[in-house]
């Protein structure tokens, strides 16, 4: 630059030569016409518009304003040298904001950037959106970027870059973003094989799932397989190892990731976790000599804590991660003692038990003493959420005494929290008062009404406080320094309640009065306004001071202060009417109790505790405060307007046509999962089990209804053990599957037909009520399947209560673009049956003692012959058989009719029997189908599901 722009050399080695400022700014001035005569010229090629502009940027990184080469830069993006569309860019970023006119001019400039080939346009152009993006660049502009980050042909630092910009555009303008319709496109990416793009797409996801988690759930499984790759398998690049710690930053946002869901409930997921946090931790217990080793060790580690305290704050882990914090908060550096305090303050909101917090609690307490404000508001938090009617006392005295000599900016925050703590965990009601009155005198200023108010509020609704209650703020009143709230307490609990201890020495009415118009000339305007209200009670109560308060109301009918001179007018009237007898004591009624709501101090708190980043997964307070807050959350969560079906996906993605044969071969290496799992083909099946032909329509062609060869894939597997789930051009699904009583275990195949890999490959398991039935993967599934090979994975099963709607997996892969199925499991009730052979005099004993609905289900459909026209019996017979029935033999008189019986086995509800009749009536072409079994719901899904089969063309091996 200094030998191609020599001017710009020139100016700026003037500018720093500029030895007082009058100097710069008159060097400046002629510069700035010299250019705005040459701008109004014209005729400036792009060198000298380039050359121009960078001397403005260079001025207004100084601190001048700036108000030409708008234009300039407008006209500069749109060049086709690098160099002159470079400062075009950095001009617009700098010199432009998001309302500017002039940033519509270069929104279509900037669409062909991003549009371009060239990736070094594509960064221009995605810097400049994310510096200034407005809501009209984002709404014209945000698909491009989206395009930009799932395209394949991007290069890594164009994904990175595209990642980053979608975040700011949606923390910016979240409105224009249709983040549940590109959920699983966006989610896709954590697995791509360059880490810094991992990174930059986890901060991108983390942030939507804090508002969308149900659209993201499936990035919690590819957060776990890649920390369990990281930390466990230690599969990176050797230069993503900093320090010895392989690549902390991304450890650390796939562990807050974690947080923002529920604990798993699949125990292959959960055991994975476990292990990954297990490694952190031990490889954390001891100290290095290396500080930045240490920074990068300890930030892992107290995001794992946390992980672990989410999960299950009563595990081992956590209790060894209690010691760790105990070290911590005693460390000499600033940094770990204040992650020590607030990962503490964590366990505390999450712990069923602060036993081994309170250990600490001397150190806590002179962590309030810290040198640093940071560490002290941690400090503050943790005591905070530690705090119960043990140790309640110790810690609000300790507060109220630090509160003397605290930080002004943690003097509001203090305040709040010793009311809150003080009103929770109050052993008695002389406690409490005591306290808080001594707290208003104390903080003085940094009192808000909120606290005054719930003074007042708890007194009004506790009979018992109130004598007490209006003792004590007398007592205050009449020491030489009372603050106003303070003024404010007496003047409505002395009105409302002075009475009760007006006959008592010391307390009588005009000590009270004379107590408060002490205090009143030093007040504000509207705390003399409620004293005037207390004077009009104190006048229906105590006549023998009813003089003294007129004698009030007149001298304020002359105020200056309008409310205050209606006011005393108003009550001056009321207290000359010559009912007043009648009328005042009808005015001045007692108040009622207030109703039940929630504090207005814990209001108070959570509003200066409102997130400003990422959401909190845990307030701080104790385990209640937490607890109230996920229900509150389930009750009034957060409700976006749907832009699209989160997820939507249909279950096929193209109709299969002719296909390759694909070799069978185990990319697991796993053996006798099932004893001859492997056996199971991966390819075409023969034409004899080929169950998605179609008797109309020629092999091979694709006009076909795909969906319905989909429904009898899944009905043949609800009474076969084996066989294909799906299959296109793509891949291929198989099944091989066994059950012995409640348990069952089921071996996937997927099978990749093509000669490209299947990338960012995901398989999940929902739509399963964990109360009736369990399904879990062995080990997560693997993210890449190989060109023509196979992988395995193994399901768990448990039939633990009737259940009536099968489980569903869902697979998502890349291939070009991102496919997604959604297919049925045969997973079915009658899976989990046992046949059980009777005679016939038992068959009929318990078939009568069923009796008939509703513990029978009947169904009749149109009868199915086979091809020489007669009852198809075998094939009712392996229908029924294969549905895990006891086929009875010689039990009913007519031989063509079927019975059957079996036993469900759960492990919640414990064993249900079921019989089978099958009637068929060759003469009037109808079956009658009768299933009584001793539960009403097992009958009609057992009907349900022997019904389908028989009564239709599905193809039977």
């Amino acid at each position: 630059m200094a030998t191609s722009m020599r001017g710009l050399t020139q100016f700026i080695a003037d500018i720093r030569a500029s030895r007082v400022r009058e100097l710069e700014e008159k060097r400046i001035n002629k510069e700035m016409a010299h250019i705005r005569k040459k701008f109004k010229d014209g005729q400036l090629d792009g060198y000298q518009q380039k050359k121009y502009l960078s001397k403005i940027i260079f001025t207004y990184i100084l601190g001048y304003k700036v108000d030409i080469g708008h234009m300039e830069a407008v006209n500069l993006i749109s060049s086709s040298k690098y160099s002159e569309k470079q400062i075009g860019y950095l001009a617009v970023t700098l010199l432009m904001h998001e309302n500017s006119d002039f940033l519509r001019l270069v929104t279509n400039s900037i669409k062909k950037d991003l549009d371009s080939n060239n990736e070094i346009n594509n960064c221009l152009a995605l810097h400049a959106i994310a510096n200034v993006g407005g809501q009209e660049m984002a709404e014209a502009l945000a698909p491009d970027v989206h395009r930009l980050l799932i395209s394949p042909t991007s290069q890594s630092f164009v994904k990175k870059k595209a990642a980053l910009t979608l975040l700011r555009l949606y923390r910016k303008h979240s409105e224009v973003i249709p983040a549940e319709e590109w959920a699983l496109r966006i989610v896709s990416i954590m697995d791509d094989e360059d880490l810094g793009v991992v990174i930059c797409v986890t901060s991108l996801v983390m942030a939507l799932v804090q508002d969308y988690s149900d659209a993201y759930a499936v990035c919690y499984t590819k957060a776990v397989d890649r920390l369990s790759k990281l930390v466990i398998e230690k599969q990176f690049p050797h230069e993503y190892l900093y320090y010895k710690v392989p690549t902390p930053w991304l450890q650390v946002k796939l562990l807050r990731l974690l947080q923002y869901y529920p604990p798993p409930e699949d125990v292959t997921v959960r055991g994975v976790i476990h292990r990954v946090l297990q490694t952190i931790m031990q490889s954390s217990s001891t100290e290095s000599k290396n500080v930045q080793h240490n920074n990068a060790q300890n930030a892992v580690l107290f995001e794992a804590i946390g992980l672990a305290i989410h999960i299950d704050a009563k595990s081992s882990l956590v209790a060894s991660a209690a010691l760790l914090l105990a070290r911590f908060i005693m460390s000499k550096e600033t940094n770990v003692r204040y992650l020590g305090l607030d990962t503490m303050a964590h366990l505390a909101a999450r712990a069923d038990s602060l036993e081994p917090i309170k250990k600490h609690q001397h150190t806590i307490i002179l962590s309030l003493r810290d040198k640093d404000i940071s560490v002290r508001r941690r400090a503050l938090d943790l005591l905070y959420s530690m705090c119960d009617v043990d140790n309640a006392e110790l810690i609000v005295g300790e507060l109220l005494r630090y509160l003397k000599v605290a930080d002004y900016g943690l003097r509001e925050e203090m305040v709040l929290k010793i009311a809150i703590s003080t009103e929770k965990f109050a052993t008695s009601y002389k406690w409490y008062v005591d306290t808080i009155l001594e707290l208003i005198s104390s903080a003085g200023d940094h009192v808000g009404d909120e606290v005054w108010y719930r003074v007042v509020q708890i007194t009004t609704n506790t009979e018992d406080l109130q004598e007490y209650a209006a003792k004590a703020v007398f007592e205050h009143l009449k020491s030489p320094t009372c603050h106003e709230s303070l003024v404010k307490v007496a003047g409505y609990i002395l009105g409302e309640y002075g009475h009760i201890v007006a006959n008592e020495p010391g307390y009588s009415p005009m000590d009270q009065f004379q107590a408060l118009q002490l205090k009143s000339q030093f007040s504000s305007a509207s705390t003399r306004a409620l004293l005037l209200s207390t004077y009009l009670k104190w006048a229906n109560v105590f006549p023998e001071i009813k003089e003294h308060v007129v004698n009030v109301f007149e001298r304020y009918q002359h105020v200056l202060d309008s409310e205050l001179q209606q006011r005393a007018c108003e009550y001056l009237i009321i207290a000359k009417r010559p009912d007043e007898d009648e009328l005042l004591p009808r005015i001045c009624e007692e108040m009622p109790p207030f109703p039940e709501r929630e504090s207005t101090l814990l209001s108070r708190l959570n509003a200066k505790h409102l997130d400003t980043g990422d959401k909190r997964t845990w307030v701080i307070g104790g385990k209640e405060a937490n607890q109230d807050r996920e229900v509150s959350a389930k009750k009034f969560g957060t409700i976006r307007r749907p832009r699209g079906t989160a997820g939507s996906t249909k279950d096929t993605t193209s109709a299969p046509g002719s296909t390759p044969d694909v070799p069978t071969q185990s990319s697991t290496g796993e053996t006798d999962l099932l004893g001859d799992l492997a056996g199971l083909a991966i390819g075409p099946t023969p034409a004899s089990n080929n169950v998605i032909s179609n008797p109309s329509v020629p092999s091979g062609a694709g006009n076909f209804d795909f969906n319905v060869a989909i429904d009898r894939w899944f009905e043949r597997l609800t009474y076969s053990s084996d066989g294909v789930l799906f299959e296109d051009v793509q891949i291929q699904i198989g099944v091989k599957s066994e059950f012995h009583g409640h348990l069952g275990r089921i071996a996937l195949y997927f099978g990749n037909k093509m000669s490209q890999p299947l990338t960012s490959f995901t398989a999940t398991v929902d739509g399963v009520n964990p109360e009736t039935l369990s399904v879990s993967f062995t080990k997560i599934p693997q993210t890449v399947i190989q060109p023509t090979s196979q992988s395995q994975q193994l399901l768990q099963v448990e039939c633990k209560n009737v259940f009536t709607a099968p489980p569903v997996l869902q697979v998502s892969f890349m291939a070009g673009s991102l496919q997604t199925h959604r297919i049925r499991l045969p997973i079915v009730l009658s899976k989990f049956f046992e046949p059980v052979k009777l005679s016939p005099e038992d068959f009929f004993e318990r078939w009568k003692i069923i009796g008939g609905p509703p513990r029978e289900a009947q169904k009749i459909y149109p009868i199915h012959l086979d091809a020489s026209g007669n009852v198809d019996y075998p094939r009712n017979q392996r229908v029924v058989a294969g549905s895990r029935f006891q086929l009875l033999q010689d039990v009913d008189p007519n031989p063509i009719n079927i019975v059957a019986s079996g036993v469900l086995h759960t492990s919640g509800g414990g064993k249900v029997g079921c019989l089978i009749r099958v009637e068929p009536n060759k003469e009037a072409e109808l079956c009658r189908l009768t299933v009584r079994s001793t539960s009403e719901v097992v009958s009609g899904e057992i009907l349900a599901l022997l019904a389908k089969p028989m009564n239709t063309d599905t193809a039977m091996s």
